[in-house]
């Protein structure tokens, strides 16, 4: 199969369960992994679904991540600048500029950092427990649980006042809302780049022992290099763990079975934050890769200068890497999936986003061994409106 077929579909994104991708991937999956889809800007290029695919894809040099190359896979308020991204900005770059900014970044997410990040984080979680309990008998689990615990890790990471983040979070949550108005997305960049520069700039003049000075201490890095830097560190490192922590929550809240198992031997724990990671896959939309030359994959030919949005939460669910995929199965071997990406571009906080996870689910159904919804499934309100998935509020009950 060679090129592209005018009046393709575009992204589906209508759920019918609140856990399960878009039913129209699964088919797509299995009649046609790559398939012709229509870009809201008129673009016609390709939509993979199948795990092969997109690992080799998110491993192939040939296909790019650079800004000025992409397209949104879905409609947008403010179309995405096809302008290269800011210096920095290294998620919408390629190697050899993405590699210089990676390696800064990978020294310090080291293992030896993480070993000593797990006490401080087991207190965290801890202390938001306490604080349930002594508030009452019900509560939004969202908001004091699944999101104060990565925010409070990441902030002492970097050296973010924790009482600073409230604006950044209301901006950021502007951002990643697909129907934001034009005004509400300007005015959240504004405030939220404000944010950003006076942080590296104050971490310039006075530094401490945390990842941000660590970065701002070096010469060869610029105050933009470093404001694209903290962005994404500070959002990524709260906005992901935090809606995987409410809707990992929710999904074992409704398979009792799984939730037993869990709860009776916890050294099932990290089998569990995969399987999570695997079922749940909340990077739905996207990503997007663009191919710098003619590529062959598996018999269709990907032509230069096409766009390929990767459904990373149908390739997790394909059936030729996972056997039974729709089945949630913490005993299963989900090693392999592409919850945090693949190659150049693999999730740098993937174990610290692990840790927090694995503490978090056993610490909070040791403490609250009855938690429970406090409304059924089905009014619970999913986020599918943002670009990252998740729940907008996760109401509980316990005794």
């Amino acid at each position: 199969m060679t090129g592209v077929v005018p009046g393709a579909p575009m992204l589906p994104t209508a759920r019918s369960s609140p856990f399960d991708p878009p039913e129209p991937l699964g088919q797509l999956r299995q009649h046609c992994p790559i398939a012709p889809m229509t870009f809201p800007d008129g673009h016609v290029g390709w939509l993979v679904t199948s795990h092969w695919a997109a690992r080799s894809i998110l491993a192939d040099a040939r296909f790019s991540s650079r800004q000025e190359l992409l397209r949104s896979p879905i409609p947008l308020p403010v179309p995405e600048p096809r302008v290269p991204a800011d210096p920095g900005n290294f998620i919408r770059l390629d190697p050899p500029e993405q590699t210089r900014y990676r390696r800064l970044l990978t020294s310090q997410f080291t293992a030896r950092r993480l070993r000593q990040l797990e006490p401080r984080i087991t207190e965290i979680v801890d202390v938001q427990l306490a604080a349930m309990a002594g508030a009452g008998t019900h509560a939004d689990l969202l908001r004091v649980f699944a999101l104060p615990i990565p925010s409070q890790v990441i902030c002492e990471l970097l050296g973010v006042p924790y009482e600073a983040r409230e604006q950044f979070q209301r901006d950021v949550a502007t951002l990643l809302n697909m129907t934001s108005s034009v005004e509400a997305i300007v005015a959240a960049h504004r405030s939220a780049d404000g944010f950003v520069e006076e942080l590296v700039l104050d971490k310039r003049a006075r530094p401490a022992d945390d990842l941000l000075s660590s970065l701002a201490a070096l010469p060869e890095l610029t105050v933009q290099e470093l404001k694209s830097m903290a962005f994404l560190l500070f959002s990524a490192g709260y906005e992901t763990t935090a809606n995987m922590l409410a809707l990992g929550t929710f999904a074992l809240l409704t398979a009792p079975d799984q939730l037993a198992a869990l709860m009776a031997d916890e050294t099932l724990a990290d089998a569990a934050v995969e399987e999570l990671l695997r079922y749940l896959t909340i990077i739905h939309i996207g990503p997007v890769r663009t191919a710098l030359e003619d590529v062959d994959l598996g018999g269709v030919t990907i032509c230069e200068g096409e766009s390929v949005t990767l459904s990373l939460s149908a390739a997790n669910r394909d059936p030729a890497k996972f056997p039974g995929p729709d089945t949630f199965d913490i005993g299963r071997h989900a090693a392999g999936h592409l919850a945090f990406g693949h190659g150049a571009h693999q999730c740098l906080g993937a174990q610290l986003a692990r840790m927090e996870m694995r503490i978090a689910y056993t610490r909070l159904f040791a403490r609250f061994p009855r938690l429970r919804l406090a409304v059924p499934a089905d009014e619970v309100e999913v986020a599918a409106d943002m670009t990252i998935y998740g729940v907008h509020r996760l109401p509980v009950r316990w005794d």
